[in-house]
């Protein structure tokens, strides 16, 4: 049985494993001293058939991969976030991964996501066409796609920026903790892509120093923090379209975490402003599909920005977006439930599986 300690080579482990990790489709590959190298394929987690990793053998299989630009500041911190990019079996290609490296009980531990080379299309990721048309025909403001990790934000983000990547004619600015997806050039579009870390110092100074390179789409790779948030509402309301995530579990979620990261003095004066310059909040869900070989499935939740959504905001009055939410069809709205129906109507997941996630249950009796 193959096991890391008789590889001396740290990198060409990681190697081995991050190439198997694409073989056997996995998502993600998890190492942690004390268990075998884990992927998860399809939302489930399958252990290697390595043996158990041992502390020092994973550091020094992480640290042989972190990029030179990182490497002392993860020596001073417990978590980095960056991305690795290893040969694939084609000649001139690349196999990349989006990474976070991080500490517990003193022992360095990671977390690889394989991203692939192609930006998926939105009919393959179960996408309604619809809602990507609207955010396409989108000139400014704020639009933010939100849920637990691992839930897709930043393949669907990814999706919308190939989207006025390939209709071009725009200016496009992103700032990503890693750099995820790339994008192929084109004639008419120009895209700087901006990793925190090494091009910028956070989401906040790309997007502060990004305002000033004349763009016309702004991708924040998460808003976590006040400045970022506040300096997005500006850029919103100065005539750019931003686009970011968060983490909620829900559409109405996003709006009570994005005021809360404000003092209470100022958030009625927040609330106003969101209202005016929020335009759409996708809440994604990657649901496992009833047949284990096959991908997860996509259920969504989508509040766009009408009258009664805007009132609900500005009142900071979460039922009334609910509310406007599940009487939303006509504009366009998706409820969660009914995106769960569907799913379940076509064989794509289990009545467990949509009773567990649904907002109304006794829907899925």
């Amino acid at each position: 049985m193959t096991t890391p300690d008789t590889i001396t080579n740290a990198h060409e482990t990681m190697r081995t494993l991050l190439t198997e990790m694409v073989k056997v489709e996995a998502s993600d590959l998890h190492l942690v001293p004390g268990y075998r190298p884990i992927f998860r394929v399809h939302g489930r987690l399958i252990p290697t058939t390595w043996d158990a990793v041992e502390p020092d053998s994973v550091s020094a299989m992480i640290n042989s991969v972190i990029p030179a630009a990182k490497a002392s500041q993860f020596e001073q911190s417990t978590n980095m976030d960056f991305s690795v990019s290893i040969p694939a079996t084609e000649p001139g290609e690349h196999f990349r991964y989006r990474a976070n490296a991080f500490r517990t009980g003193g022992n360095v531990c990671g977390c690889f996501r394989f991203i692939p080379q192609m930006v998926p299309t939105f009919e393959w990721m179960g996408f309604p066409q619809h809602i990507a048309r609207n955010i396409g025909d989108l000139t400014n403001g704020l639009v933010i796609v939100t849920g637990v990790t691992g839930s897709g934000k930043s393949t669907t983000l990814a999706a919308v920026m190939n989207l006025f990547n390939e209709r071009g004619g725009y200016r496009i600015i992103t700032a990503e903790d890693p750099i995820e997806y790339q994008y192929e050039r084109t004639d008419h579009t120009i895209i700087t892509q901006r990793e925190v870390g090494v091009d910028c110092d956070s989401f906040f100074d790309g997007l502060k120093y990004g305002l000033r390179q004349d763009p016309d789409v702004i991708l924040v790779g998460e808003i976590r923090d006040r400045e970022t948030a506040r300096m997005a509402l500006s850029a919103a309301e100065t005539g750019h379209l931003i686009l970011t995530t968060m983490h909620t579990k829900d559409a109405k979620g996003a709006i009570s975490r994005f005021v809360d990261l404000f003092e209470h003095s100022a958030q009625d004066d927040i609330r106003v402003q969101l209202s005016y310059n929020l335009r759409m909040v996708i809440a994604q869900h990657l649901l496992p599909d009833v047949d284990p070989t096959r991908r997860r499935a996509l259920a969504l939740e989508t509040m766009i920005v009408n009258n009664p959504v805007r009132a609900g905001i500005r009142l900071g009055k979460l039922e009334a977006i609910e509310s406007a939410i599940q009487t939303g069809r006509a504009d366009g709205m998706i409820r969660l439930d009914d995106s769960l129906q569907g799913l379940l109507s076509t064989g794509r997941i289990s009545k467990e599986t949509a009773r567990r996630f649904a907002k109304n249950p006794d829907m899925f009796v």
